[in-house]
């Protein structure tokens, strides 16, 4: 029998993988793991250790991200920037536009609807001339409108706007709803602008057929779109606004109310193509003499055959309480 060398003992049982290691404290083996001095690892791994990992992961992620920038670059050369790939029925929007007002009620109470003002404070008031303001500014200042200056075009029933055009708003002659009158706040008589959501390609079909409207629609209503069929049988085509008091108080309430500059929205308008510089038609409502001191509460609806209503949808119709003190 071999007799075996003491030293290739010794350097064999410190070898020994299934020897317990010598004890250390927490901080001596954080120091050990952060970096060895016997084996220059740092953190677990040598530097070329560290350098070939680091080699795989940069090839990796890297052809991880030409993989995903080569997806998305394929994905945005089927989009179109001005026109939506899913229109109408076949979008999230669908084919019903909503109704919206302005001015809107401070952010602080978002879920508000209601526009209450003292009429002989201005600085009560002061929150709603603002908004409007806000609100009407790309239609007082057309240029500050991409493209808007070069777009527009002064369209009408039988001038509608030429291919790539957009129709001009005009709202600074549409008195007592104006900014140099304060939109009538100050009077106690308020202007409220109404607006149609924007839904690409959608067409109104227009009720400009006085011996079918609906029987909801308003008396008033119907008697306006008959007296404008005798001028003009254009005018006709136009998405019609009425606005009213919910309940027999409210009506009694409301008083008398005008619409400017039509009551509706002229049809040349529509079809909506994203047009640069293309701005909403609006309905500005002016309540004559609302009734002080009490609560309205007023509905108004946009007409037309293929608009239907529902307050809980907000789609067609848009509810706003007016109080003034």
């Amino acid at each position: 029998m071999v007799a075996k060398d003491p030293k290739m003992v010794t350097a064999m049982e410190l070898m020994n993988p299934y020897e317990k290691p010598p004890s250390m404290s927490v901080s001596q083996s954080m120091k050990t793991f952060l970096y060895n001095r016997e084996t220059g690892a740092f953190m677990g791994r040598t530097a070329s250790s560290w350098g070939k990992i680091g080699l795989f992961y940069l090839i990796f992620y890297g052809v991880l991200a030409a993989l995903v920038a080569i997806c998305f670059w394929g994905f945005f050369q089927t989009l179109d920037p001005r026109i939506p790939r899913w229109q109408l029925e076949r979008s999230i929007i669908g084919t019903n536009p909503g109704l919206g007002f302005r001015p809107m009620p401070p952010t602080e109470n978002v879920e508000s609807t209601l526009i209450w003002y003292k009429g002989t404070d201005n600085e009560n008031f002061k929150h709603w001339v603002d908004s409007l303001q806000n609100f009407l500014k790309d239609y007082i200042t057309p240029g500050s409108v991409l493209g808007l200056g070069a777009n527009i075009n002064k369209c009408d029933y039988n001038q509608p706007p030429p291919p790539g055009k957009v129709c001009d708003v005009d709202v600074k002659n549409w008195y007592p709803c104006t900014k140099e009158n304060r939109y009538n706040y100050h009077k106690s008589a308020p202007c409220i602008f109404l607006k149609l959501n924007k839904i690409y390609g959608w067409r109104p079909d227009f009720y400009n057929d006085t011996e079918h409207l609906p029987e909801k629609m308003p008396l008033d209503l119907k008697e306006h779109i008959a007296s404008l069929k005798g001028n003009n049988s254009l005018q006709l085509n136009t998405i019609w606004v009425s606005c009213e008091g919910e309940n027999p108080a409210d009506q009694e309430n409301i008083g008398p109310i005008n619409y400017l500059p039509r009551r509706g929205f002229p049809g040349y308008f529509y079809p909506y193509e994203n047009s640069e510089g293309y701005l909403s038609p609006l309905v500005a409502v002016h309540f004559v003499r609302p009734r002080t001191g009490i609560l309205i509460n007023v509905e108004c609806k946009a007409w037309a055959k293929n608009i239907k209503h529902s307050r809980n949808d907000k789609i067609g119709a848009v509810h706003f309480e007016l109080m003034i003190d």
